[in-house]
């Protein structure tokens, strides 16, 4: 591999910024992509995609071969190079920054509020681990020789999304099945189509049906909104400075701290991984990725910020920022680098992931939803459905469509349950860990602890959330 300048890096990503504005103008413009709430960042990943190489590229080598200027349509081989590797990086930025400025609510709260999506986060999460292992060893890997982790990749692309699919790349690829990164990306995009899609006909569904207690139709969010464009008189002031700009500026100040978070955690790694092949001479803590230790840095900072940060320096809107910022470039570099080949040759496997995915989660928001919430099921659990087939991002907007004033404790219960699935499912330790655990152990262990999780889930939501009425 050539090493690339430093002019070659930075047009790199300033043309990723170009089709990360093209996304925003046609969110701006489209009424379709509008009804979807697909971000700019989905959208200019598309676009990147189909002027690269793997579409515009393979057309016009039919015309003008291999060797001509658009054999690799308008993405040249040192771009894709770079944009290959972006996911990998900011996926750790992303995951540094979940707990960086955030203060733990009291935790009876969290528990009688949070408690019953975290129930039904968790049985969806779990149970989609379930269901992809089965049909991994009973279909995928007898009759498609693929690899038993293959099962774990319904949870690591519809609850881990986009993000967690990239960052695990390596790790597919030192597990020896490299095309497991571009089937999750790709799972990633239908599940965030499905999530807003089925979604929004869900909450139209409850709707017609009476289910829903805050809204009596459906018309949607103002075509402002819609545009993704906050109102102006609901625009803030913003991320305050919280340090004078002559020493140093906010956000550089707030990025260093991120910056500490996945020190921190590349140390708690290194160490780990040293002790393993110290005391145990394994080496699988080889084949975890850096990302879910960032996760635990942002936590051993933000100890030391709640200690120490009399002043209040960190704030938490301009870490929200950082992380939304890294969110944006991973899912358009990973979507303009997904490999249309692999998916094409294993299009079987993947609609057989897709289908069985979409399948759980449509079943688990019917029977387990208005089972576990003890009031207000729809509007609390559309929010969980849309995280487990989408991304955290789909499951507020459709909170925010069936609850659109907030009255409800659906946003509240959604925002506490996510302290408690997040650091496991959703992109955790657990997603990250899945596929080298299957490695490690087999598939049928790793089945056994998901039924297990599921089961608890289950019982908790059915009999004990379910039962009761919150005050």
């Amino acid at each position: 591999m050539d090493i690339m300048s430093a002019d070659q890096i930075g047009f790199a990503l300033l043309y990723l910024g170009l089709f990360l504005l093209l996304g925003k103008w046609i969110r701006m413009h489209s009424t379709l992509m509008q009804n979807l709430f697909l971000p700019a960042s989905v959208i200019g990943g598309f676009l990147a995609l189909i002027v690269g190489p793997e579409i515009l590229g393979r057309i016009m080598r039919n015309f003008t071969g291999e060797d001509s200027f658009w054999a690799t349509g308008l993405v040249t081989p040192e771009i894709m190079e770079v944009w290959s590797a972006l996911p990998g990086l900011m996926i750790n930025i992303v995951f540094a920054t979940l707990f960086i400025g955030t203060v733990l609510p009291n935790l009876q709260r969290v528990w009688d509020v949070g408690g019953p999506q975290l129930a039904f986060g968790w049985t969806l999460g779990w149970g989609q681990y379930v269901v992809g292992i089965l049909l991994a060893m009973l279909v995928l890997v007898p009759f498609y020789d693929m690899p038993p982790f293959i099962g774990a990749l319904i949870e690591i692309g519809f609850e881990g999304g986009h993000g967690t699919a990239a960052g695990l790349q390596d790790t597919f690829a030192d597990l020896g099945f490299p095309e497991a990164y571009d089937i999750a990306v790709g799972l990633a995009t239908v599940g965030i189509l499905t999530g807003v899609v089925v979604g929004i006909a869900l909450v139209n569904w409850g709707v017609r049906r009476g289910k829903t207690k805050i809204i009596t139709d459906v018309k949607g969010l103002s075509p402002t909104q819609k545009a993704g464009i906050v109102e102006p008189e609901d625009r803030g002031k913003g991320a305050q400075k919280t340090v004078r700009p002559e020493s140093i500026d906010t956000f550089t100040f707030h990025f260093a701290i991120v910056g500490l978070a996945i020190l921190v955690g590349y140390i708690i790694l290194q160490g780990i991984t040293w002790l393993e092949v110290t005391l145990f001479g394994s080496d699988f803590m080889t084949y975890v990725p850096l990302f879910p230790l960032a996760m635990v840095g942002g936590f051993v900072v933000q100890l030391f910020v709640s200690k120490f940060d009399t002043s209040k320096l960190v704030n938490r809107e301009t870490i929200t920022s950082i992380q939304g910022f890294s969110l944006d470039i991973l899912i358009t570099s990973a979507i303009a680098t997904v490999s249309i080949a692999v998916i094409g040759d294993y299009l079987m496997p993947f609609l057989l992931l897709a289908a069985v995915g979409i399948a759980w989660n449509v079943f688990g928001f019917f029977v387990f939803g208005p089972r576990m919430m003890p009031d207000y099921w729809l509007e609390r659990a559309i929010g969980d459905f849309g995280q487990s087939t989408g991304v955290t991002a789909t499951g507020l907007m459709l909170i925010r469509v069936a609850d659109p004033e907030i009255k409800s404790p659906a946003t509240e219960g959604f925002g506490y349950k996510q302290l408690v699935f997040e650091p496991f499912l959703g992109g955790g330790l657990v997603t990250a860990l899945s596929a080298p655990l299957i490695f490690m152990w087999g598939p049928w262990p790793f089945l056994l602890l998901s039924v297990v999780m599921t089961a608890i889930g289950l019982v908790v939501g059915l009999f004990y959330f379910g039962k009761r009425k919150l005050n």
